[in-house]
């Protein structure tokens, strides 16, 4: 068997459908925090931040107790939703597509997220999928993304090069992170940022459907 390799995926947008969830909660939280309703494009565009950091984009112009009033809402709210309608679903193909990978001796997964360690704790055990992530970096380990740092904690983490390494991700966030850390990147059309932007972010590739991620990873592996 060759070194290890690993596969890093972002969450929100990339594996789950939490658009809807993410909205809602915006909403919800900005009106319990008594502050200006984000437009949806706007709330979409910091997906992949961490809370905090998004909150400070999107409200930049209130004070630290307005921001902190508000990433305690959207908890709130996000909690409250999850709670009457359940976690948010894979996309299709994100599922089969992971149980392949982990299938591979040499391949380990793993996640690095702008959600909290107790969202991404309850993704684990809402979907089963304990057991699947050999390292999963959140918010709450690690700076922000587009900061390289959780692609670093997670090389780290499971001993592997950057160059045996790709973060999948749906956002210029993703695709900064990455390249930052030295790994392959690829970008995945389906989620909060246009392919384009991916493109132009430096996404080594950017894919329209699950079906086209291994076809791709291995594409990226054998150049090396």
């Amino acid at each position: 068997m060759g070194p290890l390799k690993l596969v890093l995926f972002d969450v929100d947008g990339t594996l789950i459908d939490s658009q809807h969830a993410i909205v809602a909660a915006m909403e919800a939280a900005a009106d319990e925090a008594d502050l200006p309703t984000p437009t949806r494009a706007d709330t979409l565009s910091i997906v992949g931040l961490s809370l905090a950091e998004g909150v400070k984009r999107l409200f930049g112009t209130y004070g630290d107790d307005d921001q902190a009033r508000m990433v305690q809402a959207y908890k709130n709210a996000y909690t409250t939703g999850r709670q009457s309608d359940g976690t948010p679903p894979f996309f299709e193909g994100a599922r089969a597509a992971m149980e392949a990978l982990h299938a591979r001796d040499e391949v380990l997964l793993g996640t690095a997220t702008g959600m909290s360690r107790r969202g991404m704790r309850r993704i684990i055990d809402s979907h089963g999928l304990e057991g699947l992530f050999a390292t999963t970096q959140t918010a709450d380990d690690q700076p922000s993304k587009p900061d390289p740092a959780m692609v670093n904690a997670a090389l780290s983490d499971t001993g592997v090069a950057p160059g045996d390494a790709v973060f999948v991700g749906d956002t210029t966030y993703d695709i900064q992170a990455g390249r930052a850390a030295g790994v392959f990147t690829i970008g995945v059309g389906w989620g909060y940022h246009a392919a384009r932007d991916l493109e132009r972010a430096g996404a080594d590739a950017v894919i329209d459907s699950f079906s086209d991620l291994i076809p791709t990873i291995d594409r990226l592996w054998s150049d090396v």
